[in-house]
């Protein structure tokens, strides 16, 4: 459990880390229009609301008083924002059922190739037992028009329509290409699940969580867009592996009353200029050298 008293003096480290990670973030928010009064709003709701259920006092009842001591946030804001209402953060109607179809896509012996890989899917079956595209929307479920999943797939970019009519998944995973929406939730899930990882790590909370990666710098363009395909090659192998282990899991699983676990396991490529340098303490003029962690 972390210490619950103010922390005075924050390690230099951990401060550099904090403002490299808030770059592409802060990036993302000015290009979208939301300024720094909206992003502070956000904050201070963050810790009141971390403070109130993370850190708690015993049996005593937490007060306004002692979050302000322990977050800094104004005593006024700290009332304002404990009896505030907060709005569930829901994923869109899309991302729930897309996000089942590919899984049971790329996870299914039926559907899928010799090298595991999704076959194109008939709209509807030519013959019984054959699998399809509508099949597999009324497995997940029955209140939804197969058409309609189409429609919406076609317009995110998920899917499209071969030749002869065969539905042809574009990614092996539920990503949409277009459909701000949906992405800006997968966003805020996977770098969240990842923050919250590296923090499990960093305090030191039990077992740790892989969190790896491997970075080199100095590299040319064309090295960095050949490790690109060999990455999206490689993690994608290991994806579809995972995803079909967590199908059968999930659905032995199904009625066990302790079944109360989430997991998230992703991976992520980045190629830009080498000149990054946030995460140093100071300019000491050394070298960045060729790193796996």
């Amino acid at each position: 459990m972390p210490s619950s008293e103010p922390v005075t003096a924050p390690p230099k480290t951990l401060v550099a880390a904090v403002r490299a990670l808030l770059r592409p973030l802060v990036r993302l928010l000015i290009a979208k229009g939301v300024g720094l009064p909206a992003f502070m709003e956000l904050v201070k709701d963050a810790y009141v609301d971390v403070a109130m259920n993370e850190f708690p006092v015993g049996e005593k009842k937490q007060t306004d008083s002692r979050i302000s001591l322990l977050t800094g946030v104004h005593r006024k804001d700290v009332k304002r924002l404990r009896t505030q209402k907060r709005r569930p953060i829901t994923a869109p109607k899309t991302i729930g059922l897309g996000a089942q179809l590919v899984a049971r896509w790329v996870g299914s012996k039926e559907t899928t190739d010799s090298d595991g890989l999704p076959l194109a899917l008939p709209r509807q079956p030519a013959r019984p037992g054959q699998p399809s595209f509508d099949a597999l929307v009324e497995q997940v479920s029955k209140d939804v028009r197969p058409r309609a999943v189409l429609d919406e797939w076609i317009r995110l970019g998920v899917a499209r329509l071969d030749d002869a009519g065969r539905v042809v998944l574009n990614q092996l995973a539920f990503v949409p290409e277009k459909g701000f929406q949906e992405k800006a939730f997968y966003f805020g899930r996977n770098v969240h699940d990842h923050l919250a990882a590296g923090a499990h790590n960093l305090l030191a909370d039990g077992s740790p969580l892989l969190d790896r990666s491997v970075h080199y710098s100095n590299l040319s363009p064309e090295s960095a867009d050949a490790l690109q395909a060999a990455a999206e090659r490689t993690g994608m192998q290991s994806l579809l592996a995972l995803n079909r282990m967590a199908l059968e899991l999930s659905a032995k699983d199904k009625d066990i009353a302790n079944a109360t676990r989430r997991v998230n396991f992703g991976m992520y490529f980045f190629k830009g200029p080498t000149s990054f340098n946030d995460l140093r303490l100071e300019d000491d003029g050394s070298s960045e050298e060729p790193t796996a962690k």
